[in-house]
């Protein structure tokens, strides 16, 4: 597993990206604004999408472990901005709450146990990190106002993403491959694709060559793993088609 931030710096980054969300939606022009990087969604959506997010992960932390996850409530959400936000704000101190009473290791239903990152309210903690890290990206485009992130959390979130999902024992139908990402900030990753299925690790000086590598900012990497951004944005060497089957690659396990 990649290295990452201690638990209580997770829960502290939640807040703190939270925080960050909601100035951008309050200085987005108005609540049914397009965001440009989710087709489809106003801001309300997007505000909606992330808080029902964040209360279903705090039943699902509470629960402990499970073998599936507990039903999403179909909350009533304000449509007027004050309200609204007071409502993200209670959802987010829900999800705050439930990882602080479960602490880093109570084991909990995750959707990608099966690869390298752990089921647990550790690694649950982490990806709600990078879901809040990115939509607030999505917002702040909204309102017009994209803030650099921060490099370290960015970081991560490129580490995040591989472990959490791109790690998978579903075997890759395609040619064998690996793939390079090097961030310019000086952190480099590596995803081999072959017949065992799709796993992450650090790329350490001796790797063979990669069938493909994507260079960027770790903000870039980020953005585009999660499909913000194209490979146009990057700088990519190599089999660009191992990149477009990735992308277009949906494993069953």
């Amino acid at each position: 597993m990649t290295e990452s931030l201690e638990y209580p710096a997770l829960l502290r980054l939640v807040e703190e990206r939270s925080a960050a969300f909601r100035s951008a939606v309050a200085a987005a022009p108005r609540l049914d604004a397009p965001v440009p990087s989710c087709p489809e969604w106003t801001v309300f959506d997007l505000v909606r999408h992330l808080g029902t997010g964040q209360r279903w992960w705090a039943a699902i932390v509470a629960a402990g472990p499970a073998e599936a996850p507990p039903a999403k409530e179909a909350a009533e959400v304000p449509r007027e901005l004050e309200a609204l936000l007071a409502w993200y704000t209670e959802s987010n101190e829900l999800l705050l709450s439930a990882l602080r009473e479960a602490g880093p290791q109570r084991e909990c239903w995750t959707w990608w146990s099966a690869g390298v990152s752990p089921a647990n309210a550790w690694g649950v903690a982490r990806r709600r990190v990078h879901e809040v890290l990115v939509h607030t990206y999505d917002a702040q485009l909204a309102a017009g106002a994209v803030q650099p992130m921060p490099v370290d959390v960015a970081i991560d979130g490129v580490a995040e993403f591989l472990d959490t999902c791109n790690s998978t024992p579903a075997a890759w139908p395609h040619e064998a491959a690996t793939i390079h990402y090097h961030a310019t900030e000086g952190r480099s990753w590596l995803l081999t694709l072959d017949g065992t299925g799709a796993w992450p690790a650090p790329l350490t000086d001796d790797a063979a060559p990669a069938s493909a590598s994507a260079t960027g900012t770790a903000e870039q990497l980020l953005l585009f793993v999660w499909g913000r951004l194209t490979l146009s944005d990057l700088k990519i060497e190599g089999d660009q088609r191992v990149f477009e089957q990735l992308i277009a690659w949906e494993p069953e396990e």
